[in-house]
């Protein structure tokens, strides 16, 4: 790789060495000279409209803005002096113009830079007196309020919109001082991220699910990571009085690989973690077809593990089926799993997960790419998925990559995906025929015979071929759940194969659908005898009772309903009555991921904090804790002493990927920690793995038809589940977003909700 050239800068008299063509203003905030700014935001494109990061640069006839400057040799910089500061002084006069002095009332007062600005300069003298221009606040979504009259039209929000989501659902309308942020349409139909309202530095874009609740300064603030997709964001947790009251990565201590960058439900699909719903106390049926009574801890706990004895003398130790989630912590799954082995005895331990990449991680033969590293690729392969709606944070990389960064993008997908639209090329392949281009890329079929079966141009699949060859940078291969085990293992092998070169490097980027799908693979979760659907099949025959953690997925369970029920026993820990509850024996209450400490690994290969923003609700505990007391109930202490970290140390001690990693080395967000994963070298017994793919392409019959329609935005990510259905706005957006009769007022008192609802039928009362 080329190294960065370096060229000499004086900034206030002072020399600094500095890269070729960085921003001046990241030059000069980065050495310590604070420079003020409302519109620039690194990596977007620049706006230079409230020209508040001026400065004097030498040989130059006038004050310059610094966001728009690249650095070069030589260049004398001037960031304070009586001339600058009177300039920024008009500049904030002007912004104040038609700003209102509505402070006290406002969502953002206590974090708005404007007022941080204005406090900062002091004394500043208001000499505009015409008639303010102004507009009532309004909704633009259930999800997004908006108060025309606050704003500054840095045009953040615009940016974003465009740039992180590619929707350009948000835009600046009118001319000179009657301009103002809206929509086209007056209602925002878009991905609902809410990113507008983080990078907003006024208050002109709200958070209406929180709006007007509390003050930012009564908040306590607690750094986690996001329990919803794979791709680990980072987040503030907001809590009062053992309440989440809102989630925001925008804070001044959180500095993680999102920056502040949220989706729909790591930013607004919080309210589940103190909804009347949760589970309040243990549950126990006393005899089958009998109801759930309420019970102590410690009954509850003798109950379960004299039970789960009696099934294991009676039948044995396999008998017994122990399932864990990648929704769980790594603690929690650890801690299922030592309890199936060292407790129980049992071969039959898994995770219900959509699918395995235990083939994937066995046989990769190049690093795992982070998110920065996708950002900054030169070429993406996308086979499968939908990162759009399931992994937010890969797809606004990727579309920055594309954008900002001039990468190319080859999408591979059986489903024209929205994120076609940044592609280079699309191959829009049969549905299931996915295994077919991983056999032509390892040069083991011919490209007519695999074009014919993915229902492509035999001429469409050279041209990914050479673009991969010709890549100087960084290559990061993508894929989702449509891969066969056989075809995971080849696509893992095929950097190996083909071999980095001096100026390019392969990467891989896994889509996983869960938080912690990389941690049930890594601490051995996944390695039993059965997977979930396994258990189940062979539920009242080999297996007669199952202890399962975080629920069964609805894929699983389905046409398998019978299969509960044939048991002899199953106890689950879960947050609300689910499917799976409603067949338990034993229920006990577990704690959300807003009261309990941890780990979650994501698709980076990140180890991430977990951290407890407020007491569990309820009698509800940790996932983990509940495992221990009933290993201690059945005769092993684990010795955690009631600690998470305890937990950790040991997994630091028996995971190889995670070999001496402990809670203090994963403190600092903007230094995240990458587990270390055993590169494999090309193995001979893939041929045999070759053969079986081999085998499956030529069984694809190279008939069907290929599927048209683009999905529609938020299709996956409106979809009600056990914990957005917790949330009112999901069940609008879910409907399809009916616009209200009258803006100025929430929808969420205009609108039915019910499971009818639909958007041409939405309105109360038609």
């Amino acid at each position: 790789m080329t190294t960065a050239e370096s060229v000499k800068v004086t900034i206030n008299g002072q020399e600094f060495q500095v890269q070729k063509g960085a921003p001046l203003i990241d030059v000069c905030r980065e050495n310590g000279f604070a420079i003020p700014s409302f519109c620039y935001y690194a990596d977007l494109a620049l706006q230079a409209s409230c020209r508040m990061c001026l400065v004097r640069i030498e040989k130059m006839p006038k004050l310059q803005t610094s966001c728009t400057i690249t650095c070069t040799d030589g260049m004398i910089v001037t960031t304070q002096s009586e001339e600058i500061e009177k300039a920024q002084r008009g500049m904030v006069e002007f912004l104040l113009a038609n700003h209102p002095l509505d402070c006290p009332v406002c969502d953002r007062g206590g974090e708005c830079e404007l007022q941080e600005m204005v406090f900062d300069w002091g004394g500043l003298e208001e000499r505009f007196t015409e008639r303010k221009n102004y507009y009532p606040e309004k909704f633009l979504s259930p999800i997004v309020a908006n108060d025309p009259q606050r704003c500054i039209l840095c045009k953040r929000c615009t940016r974003v919109c465009d740039e992180w989501m590619g929707e350009d659902a948000i835009e600046a309308g009118g001319r000179g001082a009657n301009t103002v942020i809206g929509t086209f349409g007056g209602w925002l139909n878009c991905s609902q991220c809410g990113n507008c309202i983080e990078v907003c530095p006024t208050g002109t874009l709200l958070d209406a699910t929180y709006r007007h609740q509390t003050r930012p300064w009564e908040l306590e603030r607690t750094v986690s990571t996001c329990t919803f997709c794979s791709d680990g964001c980072q987040m503030s947790l907001g809590s009062r009085a053992g309440e989440l009251m809102r989630v925001v990565a925008r804070d001044r201590y959180v500095d993680g690989i999102n920056g502040e960058f949220l989706c729909i439900k790591g930013r607004f699909a919080h309210p589940f973690v103190n909804h009347e719903e949760r589970l309040r106390t243990p549950l126990i049926r006393y005899r089958k077809g009998g109801k759930l009574i309420p019970a102590t801890w410690d009954e509850a706990i003798r109950f379960t593990a004299a039970k789960l004895q009696e099934i294991k003398d009676a039948h044995g130790a396999n008998s017994i089926g122990v399932v864990g989630s990648p929704r769980l912590t790594n603690e929690a799954n650890y801690v299922l799993l030592k309890f199936a082995r060292e407790v129980i005895g049992t071969e039959h331990y898994t995770a219900s997960e959509a699918f395995s990449l235990a083939p994937f991680f066995k046989h990769m033969t190049a690093p795992l790419a982070t998110h920065k590293d996708i950002r900054h690729a030169k070429t993406i392969v996308l086979i499968g998925g939908e990162p759009e709606e399931l992994q937010p944070l890969t797809a606004k990389q990727v579309r920055q990559a594309v954008r900002n960064g001039g990468a190319k993008l080859v999408i591979i997908n059986s489903v024209p995906v929205r994120l076609k639209q940044q592609a280079t090329q699309f191959l829009h392949v049969r549905p299931g025929t996915e295994d077919a281009l991983v056999l032509a890329l390892a040069g083991q079929t011919d490209d007519a015979m695999a074009a014919r079966k993915m229902g492509v141009e035999v001429g469409e699949i050279e041209p990914l071929r050479r673009m991969i060859d010709e890549t100087q940078g960084n290559v990061v291969l993508m894929f989702g759940g449509e891969l066969s085990t056989e075809a995971q293992t080849i696509l893992a092998q095929l950097p190996g194969s083909i071999g980095d070169e001096e100026n390019r490097r392969f990467l891989f980027h896994p889509l996983p659908l869960f938080n912690n799908s990389f941690g049930v693979h890594d601490v051995g979760l996944m390695d039993g005898k059965l997977n979930a659907t396994g258990l189940l099949d062979a539920a009242g025959d080999t297996v007669r009772a199952l202890y399962v953690a975080g629920g069964l997925l609805p894929a699983h369970l389905q046409g398998r309903e019978q299969a509960l029920q044939n048991l002899d026993f199953l106890v689950v820990q879960e947050l609300f009555a689910t499917d799976t509850t409603a067949h338990a024996d034993v229920v006990f209450p577990a704690a959300s991921f807003a009261e309990i400490d941890g780990t979650y690994t994501n698709n980076d290969g990140l180890v991430q904090r977990v951290r407890q923003s407020i007491p569990p609700v309820h009698q509800a505990k940790p996932d983990w804790v509940i495992t221990s007391l009933l290993a201690d109930a059945l005769g092993i202490d684990f010795n955690y002493q009631m600690s998470a970290s305890a937990v950790f140390r040991e997994i630091g001690e028996h995971v190889p990927a995670y070999q001496g990693l402990r809670y203090p080395l994963l403190k600092d967000e903007s230094k995240p920690v990458q587990a270390k994963y055993q590169l494999a070298g090309q193995r001979a017994e893939v041929a045999d793995v070759l053969a079986e793919l081999r085998q499956r392409v030529e069984r694809m019959t190279g008939a069907g038809d290929k599927i048209m329609e683009t999905p529609e935005v938020g299709h996956e990510l409106f979809k009600i589940g056990t914990l957005t259905g917790k949330v009112p706005q999901f069940h609008l957006l879910a409907a399809g977003n009916p616009e209200p009769p009258d803006v100025l007022v929430s929808p969420l008192y205009q609108i039915t909700i019910d499971s009818g609802l639909r958007r041409d039928t939405a309105i109360a009362g038609d």
